[in-house]
């Protein structure tokens, strides 16, 4: 009697375990239960929230943790081939790179005299060069200041291109003193800072003690006429400024990845990057760009893969590389998108277009057929799809600069408190 009571409760599970999985749109094939629900969602990108990162603090293992916690926590796991990705500012600081303005101060005096000094090509911003601007302007007698027009290396405008126009003016060629600058345009505020850079920039060299002079140019030679002793401070272009200047015949010409990489009387310091990629700390103190932290990625892969078992790649990013289309700005004011990162995000996405693929090769196909035929180009794409028509409009870039721009708009630069962001799904494509 008691085993068939079993029984019935043993049938009766059945019953009822049926009725669930198929509810939960499973099906039975061959005695066992697959799913026969789709996934609806590819790329997911999450702020993970981390302590406070002060120097010395064990990175690697923080951001293992953190990601773990958050995983727990928020009812998801991780996949092979998920990323991690830190932003440049907490490897910065937890290594401690940080230098002050005497610092900077000390170098440019030593590699540029500490007389005139022409400063060409600066960004205007209060946050990445005004420091810096601080620090080469106490080291120096005077600054020839040269401001390219109408806007700097990374879009933020001084005047706009129409007011150019209405003036008349080739940027190209032309050099204007300050006094003709604002006879023609008058004093500017920055869109969003509401910020004059010209006033400004020229008011913080002479709080500094040194003279300065405002030209505005766009050809690097013009700064000859007023000095052979200058730093070039274009982000991007840095290499052919420099050519350009040393083949003019300049006597001195430092780039801002020549300044402070190196150790300063114990300071902080980039050896590839010097003040590129630096932010403003303290009214004194710069953050740089963090130093070798290749180690980092990797250990981090390795926690990973030692507590999870999964394969993720790891990568740190600083500033991604879009451009806004109402302020005009380019966003990447760091010399690279990423520093350092694992081996699977070398290269370039390789993609198929789905719209290419439904309007062209597939275009008499629909739903199912559709479906089934696109799938199989996926499955059966090379691995170098360059130059076929199928992959036009797919974004050729690398893959750290699409991760990591990606990041950057997930964990912005204010008070979300998510330096570490994890991106899942992003390798995977339709037949996934």
């Amino acid at each position: 009697m008691i085993l068939n009571l079993l029984l019935n409760i043993v049938k009766k599970s059945v019953i009822i375990f049926n009725v669930i999985f198929t509810n939960l749109n499973f099906k039975k094939i061959e005695g066992i239960y697959v799913t026969n629900k789709e996934r609806k969602v590819g790329t997911v990108s999450r702020g993970i929230r981390c302590p406070i990162i002060r120097k010395g603090d064990d990175l690697a293992a923080i951001v293992t943790n953190s990601v773990l916690e958050a995983a727990e926590c928020e009812g998801f796991e991780l996949r092979d081939r998920d990323v991690i990705s830190i932003t440049e500012s907490i490897v910065a600081r937890a290594q401690g790179n940080y230098a002050s303005v005497n610092d900077i101060a000390a170098d440019v005096k030593a590699k540029l005299g500490g007389e005139t000094v022409g400063v060409i090509f600066p960004i205007l911003s209060r946050n990445r060069f005004a420091i810096c601007l601080k620090g080469i302007a106490m080291a120096s007698k005077k600054i020839v200041l040269m401001l390219s027009y109408p806007s700097d290396e990374v879009g933020n405008e001084l005047i706009s291109i129409d007011q150019i126009d209405a003036a008349g003016i080739n940027p190209y060629s032309d050099v204007l003193s300050l006094e003709r600058y604002r006879e023609l345009f008058g004093y500017n505020k920055h869109e969003f800072t509401g910020v004059d850079y010209v006033e400004y920039y020229g008011n913080l060299i002479r709080e500094c003690g040194a003279e300065v002079e405002i030209i505005f140019a766009n050809q690097a030679k013009a700064i000859l006429n007023y000095t052979d002793c200058i730093i070039n401070c274009d982000i991007h272009t840095r290499a052919r400024t420099k050519r350009i200047l040393k083949e003019a015949g300049a006597k001195v010409v430092c780039s801002l990845d020549d300044i402070l990489n190196a150790s300063v009387s114990g300071s902080g310091y980039n050896e590839k990057y010097g003040l590129l990629g630096s932010n403003k700390s303290t009214e004194d103190t710069i953050k740089l760009f963090p130093k070798e932290c290749q180690d980092l990625v990797l250990d981090i892969q390795k926690k990973v893969l030692d507590r999870t078992g999964k394969h993720v790649e790891v990568m740190v990013y600083g500033d991604g590389a879009f451009k806004d289309p109402k302020g005009k700005i380019w966003e990447l004011a760091d010399p690279v998108v990423s520093p350092a990162f694992t081996d699977g995000l070398i290269g370039t996405p390789n993609e198929l277009k789905l719209k290419y693929l439904a309007d062209n090769d597939f275009k008499d196909l629909s739903g199912e057929e559709l479906k089934k035929a696109i799938s199989e180009s996926i499955k059966a794409k090379q691995d170098n799809l360059v130059g076929n028509m199928a992959s036009q409009g797919t974004t050729p870039r690398q893959l750290t600069d699409l991760i990591g721009s990606l990041c950057d708009l997930t964990s912005g630069s204010g008070d979300k408190g998510t330096p570490v962001v994890l991106v899942q799904g992003y390798f995977d494509n339709y037949t996934n």
